[in-house]
């Protein structure tokens, strides 16, 4: 019996993903544990083994595919002693990813479906997709044929409907949901039709109307990839339901700096490079992993029913890469020498920049880490990144002159700010956080011991 290869979830909320490349082709044997593909998600390339043995009757999207939605056939396998022509011919028809696909498109890249290896049957339920209504300002309004057959019926307006699928997409039960409360405001005639819906003022201004601001030709279009919308999503909820709250601290580096300089000096060397080589971020993680243990209450994270208080300080780091950012995540930092922390960053750098990151890697933790000062920022505010409560925004180290003991010195001073979720931490708890990060920033022989 032909044995399907589906598009496997690699993390708990993937959705779709790129096929980035084919590492078989057809007519090749593959047993278990083999690579066969490259899938691409919003942060990482990712291999794909194969489960099963067999020889590849059929590759049913190609190479290079965008947007494929977890599950979505991909190929098909015909196993030991099984005929490949007739196990290419019998999955082609039968396969249930294009129909899923045209049943409940992606916004992102509706035309990602693996058309070309869809019989007609399956390729049927495409055509309400391109009934697909729009909103007042011509956007097209992402919802499934039978949220929209419903929304007719009820004569319900699907752009005063917030959907509760992905990207934002009109699924049944809002619509359902739209018609028990008696929220939802009637389509609109064609002279309302010239206000622009709550929701789509919500979203910002459409492509439509930017582009008419803007003379043709002085500009070009670039198509936002996987990782950019997955942070503008992400970002705008946060901006959106957490209430943020700042708070801000100097800290002196002198002590810091002549330690940092003199563990550097001291590392072993191997293969005629130092073990280690330690950096001023690598004592940041360090202090705020120790001030998260010092002050528990602050390593914490929102729920709607319970706080969720965390046993250890798991501190994500912001990484740039090519498209956007990443946030790969020392665990238990509090536990970890300077070295340790220091190598682990290194390899987690390295690596997100060739987007070779596990998902284990990067989701979750407890808080984390944005470093600018390298960059010459003397301070910023960072915005909370679900499910933490908090983010250290860091400035650069830089000469000021302060007051000492009633006179005016030089000294290494560094910025940093603290953003909190205020419904977990608040300014008293997170102005106790900073000033235990403070203390070790100051006293890093506490780091140490």
């Amino acid at each position: 019996m032909p044995i399907n290869i589906t598009m496997p979830a690699l993390s708990p909320t993937m959705e779709e993903g790129n096929l980035a490349k084919w590492l078989v082709k057809e007519g090749d044997k593959v047993k278990s544990g083999d690579v066969i593909a490259e899938i691409e998600t919003d942060k990482a390339t990712m291999e794909v083994e194969a489960v099963d043995e067999g020889t590849v009757a059929k590759i049913v999207v190609p190479a290079g595919t965008e947007g494929v939605k977890v599950n979505a056939l991909i190929a098909v396998l015909a196993a030991d002693g099984e005929d490949v022509a007739a196990a290419a011919k019998g999955n082609g028809a039968a396969a249930p990813a294009p129909a899923a696909k045209a049943e409940e498109p992606a916004p992102a890249a509706p035309a990602a479906a693996p058309a070309p290896a869809a019989a007609p049957a399956a390729a049927q339920p495409a055509a309400p997709v391109s009934s697909a209504p729009a909103a007042s300002d011509g956007k097209r309004i992402f919802s499934s044929p039978l949220a929209r057959r419903l929304a007719k019926e009820a004569g319900i307006d699907l752009s005063a409907i917030t959907g509760s699928g992905p990207y934002g997409r009109v699924v049944k039960k809002d619509v359902e949901t739209a018609v028990a409360g008696g929220g939802a405001k009637p389509a609109a005639t064609p002279a309302e039709a010239a206000a622009p819906a709550p929701a789509a003022l919500a979203k910002g201004m459409s492509e439509d109307a930017v582009l008419k601001l803007f003379e043709p030709g002085s500009y070009e279009l670039v198509p936002h990839d996987g990782m950019r919308k997955t942070i503008a999503k992400r970002l705008q909820e946060s901006k959106q339901t957490i209430p943020h709250f700042y708070v801000s601290i100097d800290c002196q580096l002198d002590a810091l700096l002549a330690l940092r300089a003199q563990l550097n000096a001291a590392a072993p060397e191997k293969d005629g490079k130092p073990v280690y080589k330690l950096s001023v971020n690598d004592m940041v993680i360090k202090a705020l992993a120790l001030a998260l243990r010092d002050v528990p209450d602050a390593n914490v994270s929102w729920t709607d029913s319970n706080m969720v208080k965390h046993k250890h300080a798991d501190v994500g780091v912001a990484v740039s890469i090519p498209g956007g950012l990443i946030t790969p995540i020392i665990r238990q930092a509090e536990l970890k020498s300077l070295s340790a922390i220091s190598n682990e960053m290194k390899d987690f750098g390295k690596r997100a920049k060739e987007r070779k990151l596990k998902p284990e890697e990067y989701q979750g933790g407890t808080t984390a880490v944005s470093n600018m000062g390298m960059m010459g920022v003397k301070d910023f505010a960072a915005v909370v990144n679900p499910p933490h409560a908090t983010i250290l925004a860091v400035g650069a180290g830089e000469e000021r002159v302060i007051v000492k003991n009633k006179e005016m010195v030089i000294a290494n001073m560094m910025t940093v700010t603290l953003s909190t979720d205020h419904r977990c931490v608040d300014g008293a708890l997170g102005a106790e956080l900073l000033a235990a990060f403070k203390r070790y920033i100051e006293n890093p022989m506490g780091m140490l011991v």
